[in-house]
């Protein structure tokens, strides 16, 4: 606490006090990405940079922690804060002493060398002890990391190895790198926790958590519902008349499927098991090929007149139902 200058979360991200978890978010996405370590390579400022958007968001993301600063200031970024004791010593010395906004009540701690020291000797002194006398250790702060996947990655799982800034129990951080299995179907917005790999603890409690957000890139072919794949598969006049065998893209590779003989533009075909694999949460989706049928562009005369010899074969009365 003494000699460490503490640095406030709101202006660090660039947000109002008043604004909201959406907001704060995006904002630290934003700030993470323009000074990821990747990014910026070999640059110290960028590194401590980012270092500074994780730890701000640590505090602000978490309600309780943000409702600590909001109503302490920064002696509540102290890793050995505690909020309830605060309040007691509060009640007990008769006042308040700075917040968030820098405002102090008018409280005197002579006795105590000033807030920083009673403080100190409250939370720094006492952290190591819970109610009963029983030891306590405060667990590290998590940490929350983005991870960019491709649309296959997402759908049938794999393994990514990123780096962090984890921060460390001296109040820095150092950059690890960490290997983060992703289930088959993790979803575009989804989160995977990995316990133990956030911020290490002070005197002796257990490291935070990691908190990967997943954010999936869009297929050029495949679009996804829920556990199902759907593709749009074009077919020509013929295939979709006389019925064909087309060979189609699926999460696994090639397969070949029927066209029945008659299917119409719009036809739906159904690929048991080709969606999103099984898995402990839910049962393996389906693959739907929607047909689409393609009409050739740029007839001469001869070819019209081809077409034209079809006229005996139209459907008819095929729009009564119109109305």
């Amino acid at each position: 606490m003494p000699g460490k200058t503490k640095r406030d979360p709101y202006a660090v991200l660039g947000v109002a006090r008043d604004a909201d978890r959406d907001t704060i978010r995006k904002a630290y996405r934003k700030l993470a990405r323009e000074f990821h370590p990747d990014v910026n390579p070999d640059d110290a400022v960028a590194e401590e940079r980012f270092k500074q958007v994780s730890e701000a968001y640590s505090v602000l993301s978490d309600p309780d922690k943000r409702s600590a600063y909001d109503e302490f200031g920064d002696i509540a970024l102290d890793p050995n804060f505690d909020a309830q004791k605060a309040r007691e010593a509060r009640a007990a010395f008769g006042g308040g002493f700075p917040g968030a906004d820098g405002a102090e009540g008018g409280a005197s701690f002579g006795g105590f060398g000033g807030i920083e020291d009673l403080f100190s000797n409250l939370f720094s002194q006492g952290a190591e002890r819970g109610p009963g006398g029983r030891p306590f250790r405060r667990a590290g702060v998590d940490v929350e990391a983005e991870l960019v996947l491709e649309f296959i990655e997402a759908a049938l799982g794999c393994e990514k190895r990123v780096t962090i800034a984890r921060p460390t129990a001296d109040g820095g951080a150092r950059q690890e790198a960490v290997t983060i299995r992703i289930p088959p179907g993790v979803a575009d917005g989804g989160q995977i926790r990995l316990r133990g790999k956030g911020g290490e603890a002070v005197g002796g409690g257990p490291p935070g958590d990691l908190f990967a957000r997943v954010r999936v890139r869009p297929h050029p072919t495949f679009r996804r519902e829920g556990r199902d794949i759907h593709l749009d598969v074009p077919i020509t006049i013929r295939e979709a008349v006389l019925g064909a065998k087309v060979e189609i893209p699926t999460l696994t590779g090639r397969a070949t499927v029927s066209i029945p003989p008659g299917t119409d533009g719009g036809a739906r075909l159904r690929l048991r098991g080709k969606g999103i694999p099984k898995t402990p949460r839910g049962p393996a989706g389906d693959l739907f090929v929607n047909v689409q049928i393609r009409v050739p562009n740029n007839l001469d005369a001869a070819d019209r007149e081809e077409v034209e010899k079809l006229a005996c074969l139209d459907v008819p009365d095929l729009r009564r139902d119109l109305g």
